[in-house]
């Protein structure tokens, strides 16, 4: 990447958004932050309660997101947020139009049993199949990248500064 651009670390819950963001930004020398801080409480007592969001329920997440990533623009920086629908993506792409995305990818069942592992996260297990129906991959005419995430953290994060900086942005 030649210029600082925000980076959106996206996909299904258990992905590792959370722990391949901080080394991403780490590597890139840019600030990270934790798409999850930016729900709203409500949010966060529904994902607990094993209900999924609706979109009514993400917008003002993503705006929160956008105006994150948007006071970053030309300094850089990463962010995590499941940005699992076009529809999200362009709602945070209209904040921060420079943004370029992550998208973490992986097995259904190497994802599942990440998840059942990590203890302390509102986002129960429950909820795998409902994120990867509403999943819509990146398209060829949005800027990002995909990374699938089996490996260490350190690997996959290698994995995506390479593609990162193969990007024509």
């Amino acid at each position: 990447m030649s210029t600082p651009h925000v980076v959106v670390v996206m996909g299904v819950a258990g992905t590792g958004k959370t722990t391949i963001g901080p080394l991403l930004a780490a590597e890139l020398g840019v600030p990270y932050a934790e798409g999850d801080d930016f729900h709203p409480e409500a949010n966060i007592a529904k994902m607990s309660a094993g209900v999924p969001l609706q979109d009514a329920d993400r917008w003002p997440w993503l705006d929160a997101i956008g105006r994150w990533a948007h006071g970053r623009a030309g300094l850089g920086g990463v962010v995590s947020s499941s940005a699992l629908k076009r529809v999200y993506r362009d709602r945070l792409r209209a904040e921060a139009p420079g943004a370029v995305f992550l998208h973490l990818t992986g097995d259904r069942k190497l994802i599942e049993r990440r998840m059942a592992d990590r203890r302390g996260h509102f986002m129960p297990t429950a909820l795998l199949d409902s994120q990867f129906a509403t999943l819509q991959p990146l398209r060829e005419d949005e800027a990002g990248v995909s990374v699938d995430v089996s490996g260490t953290p350190e690997e996959i994060t290698q994995r995506a500064v390479a593609s990162l900086r193969r990007l024509d942005i």
